[in-house]
């Protein structure tokens, strides 16, 4: 059977892309050869909070220089292997095209758009006030007419002051496309019917690091407002699901440790 990093090995080898290979300890950088685009496989093996904070310290490093690189942990792969092996394919090429004017938004039910998230998002779905979905209007693709092909979801307003004024600001909780799908302007679809529908006067929300550093909310609109800091999970070493462990949480007996990279903040000023 094979290790973890051996599974990216062939996986990204059998896509037909050619990469190098570079090693900082068990953490293995796949680089393409052709475009900047890079894989970290990361082995999750502490058990430690010290030791998880390290190893998220020597990825750090290895990203410095790639921002495009995508972050893979053991134990999302190990979780979630279906999901994240369509997603890296769509990233080497490999997709479905849906373009947005092929699609209509449509307000969701919370138990269609949780299923959504919980089925195609890293963290499942969530609490949300608005939640929209993205449907085909016709067939598209090879994805029938009427199709959830992505999901959005939207926070009840929450007030903040900026001088003397009372703002309205709504978090931008989830957005999720099917796997193997690529939905070319789904994102701004969303955020402008909500926009027309909540009339906010301040959208936020946050890009998880593992994944990107946000560069869509730039070309929406929004701008970055710093970091989050990175979180501390237990992950289990059978169900490889996390848990999130706050200050003074002990790790469990046996449990894995992991920190992960933090998220950007982002934000949309939309006051007149």
């Amino acid at each position: 059977m094979e290790g973890f990093t051996e599974e990216i090995r062939s996986f990204l080898h059998a896509s037909g892309r050619r990469f190098t290979e570079c090693c900082a300890g068990d953490i293995t950088v796949f680089d393409e050869e052709e475009r900047p685009f890079s894989v970290i496989a990361v082995p999750i093996r502490e058990h430690t909070a010290a030791e998880a904070e390290e190893r998220a310290r020597r990825v750090s490093v290895l990203r410095g220089d790639r921002p495009w690189a995508i972050i893979l942990p053991e134990d999302r792969w190990r979780r979630s292997g279906a999901i994240l092996r369509a997603r890296l394919s769509a990233h080497l090429g490999t997709f479905r095209s849906v373009f947005a004017r092929d699609c209509e938004v449509r307000r969701a039910v919370r138990p269609e758009a949780d299923a959504f998230f919980d089925a195609f998002h890293s963290y499942g779905a969530a609490s949300a006030r608005f939640r929209y979905g993205l449907f085909t209007k016709k067939e598209v693709s090879g994805i029938p007419e009427g199709s959830l092909v992505a999901a959005a979801s939207f926070s009840n307003a929450r007030r903040f002051t900026v001088g003397n004024r009372s703002v309205a600001s709504h978090e931008w909780i989830r957005y999720a496309s099917l796997p193997d799908v690529r939905v070319t302007g789904g994102m701004g679809k969303v955020l402008q019917t909500f926009i027309r529908d909540a009339g906010p006067e301040d959208v936020m929300s946050y890009a998880d690091r593992e994944w990107s550093e946000g560069e869509v909310y730039r070309r929406l609109g929004f701008r970055p407002e710093g970091l989050r800091a990175p979180v501390l999970f237990s992950v289990d070493p059978v169900t490889w699901e996390r848990k999130a462990l706050r200050n003074g949480d002990a790790v469990p007996e046996n449990a894995l440790c992991f920190m992960n990279w933090g998220s950007v903040k982002y934000r949309l000023t939309l006051l007149p």
